[in-house]
């Protein structure tokens, strides 16, 4: 299904999400009426429906001659609007799919009771999508929780993947997990924290950047996040951190993370932001330790919100890596 969508405003205000709350419709103009969503997101949009019922927005950009498209996930509290500027850089030589999450962005968001948000079922509408697409190799570009959600959904088929680009992410178990995040992980409060006063998506707006982000840029990523219905997703992120040793997605974790040793014949580029005050230099370490192969940029003056704090150079590093 194609085509840009009108009122997108109603969609995020919707009740009742499990009967199908975005229903897309071709929109004969661009997205002129969301203002700031005008220049910054002027894509065309696409739903999915997953085997788990829900439908998932993505981007399909660039040639479908493209047999091995990039695959941009997204992570905690960000969605396919990360990535817009090297979509528009790469997508009139490469085909570039970018989904959201179910519970991110414009994807639907159901309660969480009736949809598990966890990483196996991340992992599984990745899968889904694919499958779907008729997509069968792919170069993954990872943020945050898209390594974990990413290199889950390949861990058995490394061979589908052709190359791997990591923005500040993990795909191992860390208890090296800030306390401001673990305090929005805690019983009760932390729902009331993330959800209702907009504790997690709102101070990431100016925490997980070290320049500062333009008004079009915030007001972007904060736009999927803006009710308490809204932010399921991004509290149910928070909680499926695998801190504890009983943690229902550790086991799955830690088999990605035994795994990761299956790709050390894939190229591997990083761009990381030094600045973060989640994914540290010790996370990049880490993964230089796995992947000693990796080509490595450090990017001294971003935090984690790497592509906004330091998109030129990231552009510059990425595209010949990609592209070649």
């Amino acid at each position: 299904m194609r085509g840009r969508f009108c009122r997108i405003e109603l969609s995020f205000r919707s009740s009742g999400y499990r009967k199908r709350t975005f229903q897309p419709f071709p929109c004969p103009q661009p997205l002129s009426s969301f203002g700031h969503m005008n220049s910054e997101y002027d894509f065309s949009g696409n739903f999915f429906e997953t085997k788990t019922g829900y439908k998932m927005h993505y981007l399909d950009e660039g040639p479908r001659s493209d047999n091995v498209p990039l695959l941009l996930l997204h992570g905690n509290p960000t969605w396919s609007f990360f990535y817009r500027k090297i979509i528009k850089c790469l997508s009139s030589e490469k085909r570039c799919i970018a989904p959201d999450h179910i519970g991110c962005g414009l994807s639907e968001k159901p309660n969480f009771r009736n949809f598990p948000y966890d990483l196996q079922t991340h992992s599984g509408n990745l899968i889904d999508l694919l499958d779907n697409l008729g997509v069968k190799k792919v170069i993954l570009v990872l943020h945050d929780w898209g390594g974990a959600i990413g290199l889950t959904a390949f861990r058995n088929q490394p061979e589908q993947i052709e190359k791997i680009v990591l923005l500040n992410t993990a795909a191992f178990p860390s208890t090296d997990v800030p306390k401001r995040i673990l305090l929005c992980r805690t019983p009760v409060l932390g729902q009331i924290l993330v959800r209702g006063l907009n504790g997690f998506a709102g101070p990431a707006t100016w925490m997980a950047t070290s320049k500062g982000l333009s008004k079009e840029a915030k007001n972007g990523l904060l736009h999927p996040y803006r009710s308490w219905q809204d932010r399921v997703a991004v509290w149910r992120f928070v909680k499926d951190i695998p801190y504890e040793k009983d943690h229902p997605s550790l086991k799955l974790l830690q088999d990605t993370s035994e795994k990761l040793n299956s790709f050390r014949s894939t190229p591997v580029m990083t761009c990381w932001g030094m600045r973060d005050f989640c994914f540290s230099p010790k996370f990049l370490e880490a993964w230089k330790d796995r992947w000693p192969h990796m080509m490595v940029h450090e990017m001294h003056h971003a935090g984690h919100y790497v592509l906004e704090d330091s998109y030129e150079e990231c552009e510059a590093r990425m595209k010949p890596f990609l592209l070649e």
